[in-house]
């Protein structure tokens, strides 16, 4: 089936405020990604802060630019359309929901205005259907037309967001790309919203990524779960296999460390920081906070290797074993001092990383 939107070998390097006067520091935010989305589909993408989700995201929809790779809308080259047609495809193709609703809205424009607006720009059908169309949407998202003309600022934080949302879906894309879009709400409200997005996801057929902090409800949305770490994607899996059948250590440890209703917390313990995005280290980027990491890890990041379910790939040289639980990855790290520590002191810092 072709992809809604496909990244190959996808990378973003910005550079940074540090470093020398002449030859600033780069930040690798996105390394070699490999990422597509069928329609239809649900891809939740997790990981720690830093690990580059949100450049992800923002590549997708035609807000980042990458500085290696390709970006394919429905197979087709986004970065060498005409900047009119590139405009038009992502505006009409792909809808964003961001973070934070009370920033990600004109605040000088009225709910009607807010969703009016993409109607006007891409002149989607005549003054009346426009206006048809605002009543729909306000409708689809569970809004009261009697907040048609009222301000950002007069709203909750659960309605900016549902504003935002009608806002992404009004010119009716195939794929909605909501970046946390929960994270700045109220506990009791993110439930609503997170209904909100299940219950249209169902009725519109709309392909979705699904990128957030809470691992619990990624995994309750997503079709597949896509797990980050320090810009590169190091596992893709079956949202249902993730938890108990990660073969990639950091997913293990980072679902491990997620509550449950039946089972207490028993994270996996990992040593040390996230590494710097400007110097990431050489071969494996979680070899210097993984219990199994040994010169092999140092010398190379693995290409990807095949579960024995089908869709489930993994980056690593020692990947944990099928079947294996999560109680004895705890004590194995723990039992274990890893000699990725010795090694980030005896091994080279990789200043521009490459993929196999």
């Amino acid at each position: 089936m072709n992809a809604v939107v496909e990244l190959r070998g996808a990378g973003v390097v910005h550079r940074a405020r540090s470093g020398g006067l002449f030859a600033r520091d780069r930040v690798y935010a996105l390394t070699g990604a490999d990422f597509r989305v069928a329609p239809g589909e649900t891809v939740g993408v997790v990981g720690e802060s830093g690990c580059g989700k949100s450049t992800l995201a923002k590549a997708l929809v035609g807000v980042e630019r990458p500085t290696t790779g390709t970006v394919l809308l429905r197979g087709r080259d986004l970065w060498t359309m005409p900047p009119a047609e590139r405009r038009s495809a992502v505006g009409a193709g792909i809808g964003m929901v961001f973070q934070d609703p009370s920033t990600a809205l004109n605040r000088r424009l009225t709910v009607h205005g807010i969703l009016r607006d993409p109607l006007d720009v891409h002149h989607r059908g005549t003054r009346a259907r426009r206006e048809e169309r605002v009543r729909e949407l306000m409708a689809l998202v569970g809004l009261p037309r009697t907040l048609a003309d009222a301000l950002p600022g007069q709203l909750s934080g659960g309605q900016r967001q549902r504003v935002a949302i009608a806002r992404a879906l009004a010119l009716e894309p195939e794929l909605v790309v909501a970046d946390e879009p929960t994270s700045a709400l109220d506990v009791s409200v993110r439930a609503q919203i997170l209904n909100l997005l299940l219950d249209l996801r169902e009725r519109l057929g709309l392909a979705l990524v699904f990128v957030s902090h809470d691992i619990q409800t990624v995994r309750r949305m997503s079709d597949r779960v896509v797990t980050m770490y320090l810009g590169r994607i190091v596992e893709e899996a079956p949202a249902g296999r993730v938890t108990g059948h990660g073969r990639h250590p950091y997913t293990r440890a980072l679902f491990s460390a997620t509550p449950g209703l039946l089972d207490p917390i028993d994270p996996i313990p990992l040593a040390g920081p996230v590494p710097s995005a400007t110097r990431p280290p050489s071969g494996c980027p979680f070899r210097t906070r993984c219990w199994k990491a040994d010169e092999a890890c140092a010398a190379s990041m693995p290409g990807f290797s095949g579960a024995s379910a089908d869709g489930h790939r993994f980056r690593c040289h020692h990947p944990v074993e099928e079947g294996e639980r999560t109680g004895d990855l705890v004590r194995q790290a723990a039992r274990i001092s890893s000699p990725a520590t010795a090694m980030a002191d005896t091994v080279p810092e990789q200043k521009h990383p490459r993929e196999p």
